[in-house]
């Protein structure tokens, strides 16, 4: 059971959890036991909503920082992380392979407060070697949701 609920409510974590019950084939009751078992074991960190951003009046930039660090001895990178993380302008933070070693995702109202965090924030810290910095220009899909459908096609055909 689960797995399935976390599937669910990973969709979903608006579901009625009468509905998740009959889903799952047991009863509201347990349902609850469960999800309050995940919140308390850590499995489930939180609830978000997703706004598709571009459909307000409220003007957002979102930016993906990549980060090459010097990582610190018996630590790795999870210091530099944490540091990293606890500004409360930064959404995210992974750690990540390939030519950079975090990447960080900030959301900010312009690009030019994103540019300010990674040269007066991200960059003056000592173990940070060098930053990239990329903006995002329109989203389509986001947590597994199309945020903007193809529109249909209207018009009449003509035949001559």
């Amino acid at each position: 059971m689960r797995e399935e609920l976390l599937a669910i409510l990973e969709k979903n974590s608006r579901i009625d959890f009468n509905e998740l019950a009959i889903m799952l084939g047991t009863t509201e009751e347990e349902v609850l036991k469960e999800i309050s078992e995940l919140e308390n074991e850590g499995i489930i960190c939180g609830y978000h909503t997703l706004i598709n951003w571009d459909k307000t009046s409220i003007e957002k930039v979102t930016g993906l920082i990549e980060v090459k660090v010097t990582p610190q001895r018996g630590k790795g990178f999870d210091e530099m992380a944490e540091r990293i993380y606890k500004y409360p302008e930064v959404k995210a933070v992974y750690l990540m392979s390939g030519g950079y070693d975090l990447l960080v995702i900030l959301e900010e109202k312009t690009l030019k407060e994103i540019a300010g965090f990674v040269s007066d924030k991200l960059s003056t810290l000592d173990s940070v070697l060098s930053t990239t910095t990329h903006f995002i220009l329109k989203k389509y899909k986001d947590h597994g949701t199309v945020l903007k459908k193809a529109e249909k096609d209207e018009r009449e055909v003509i035949i001559p």
